[in-house]
């Protein structure tokens, strides 16, 4: 059974963000919110995590995972980005938008594409992820809380606790964040592709 964790949107509670971050340092699986819409987190390296993902939105190995950064310094660590496309990136950062990326050697093979060898990375504009990753210390490997089947991802933590109560270890709730997922932008080739259209206005890459 899930822990479930009712916290404030904009002043999250720091013993709640400290014992869900426990969660993430045993090797847990957590569904917290973002600034576009929930998602599924785990520990960078919990290859058990990541295949819990896999399952639960039966994902195949194409699919790219996204590592949430606090800051440019913390996802500078994990992906090549020249200057333009650096550029490109912050003027949007933080938002609702994940960049698709070349990975450096700190990403865990598991997680690149197969064939590319990129990753996708964000920064959200959301005060319960700040909180979260300034108490974990690092990227948090992310994925859209979207199941099998749906168009719409989940948007109630009430609901994704009922829904998916033995197949996370935790449930952040800070209330409705919205419906959309990032929009997502692939600079892999040095030149903006937007290979999904979501949260984020996609007209600022086309």
């Amino acid at each position: 059974m899930a822990r479930y964790f009712d916290v404030h949107p904009q002043d999250p509670q720091p013993r709640a963000i400290a014992q869900a971050v426990r969660i993430l340092l045993d090797g847990g699986l957590i569904a917290y919110p973002t600034d576009s819409c929930y998602a599924l987190g785990a520990q960078l390296g919990n290859k058990d995590a990541l295949d819990r993902i896999r399952s639960i939105r039966r994902l195949d190995d194409k699919h790219h995972f996204t590592l949430v950064c606090r800051d440019f310094a913390q996802l500078g660590q994990f992906v090549n980005i020249g200057n333009e496309v650096f550029r490109s990136i912050k003027s949007v950062t933080p938002g609702s938008y994940t960049f698709i990326l070349p990975a450096t050697r700190e990403v865990p093979k598991r997680l690149l594409h197969p064939k590319k060898k990129t990753v996708g990375v964000r920064i959200p504009d959301n005060r319960v992820v700040s909180a979260l990753l300034a108490e974990l210390g690092e990227p948090l490997l992310s994925s859209t809380l979207l199941l099998p089947d749906e168009e719409d991802p989940l948007t109630q933590g009430w609901d994704i606790k009922e829904r998916l109560d033995h197949q996370v270890d935790a449930v952040i709730d800070a209330g409705d964040c919205g419906a959309e997922p990032t929009t997502v932008v692939d600079f892999s080739s040095g030149v903006a592709e937007v290979v999904r259209q979501g949260a984020g206005d996609p007209s600022r890459f086309e």
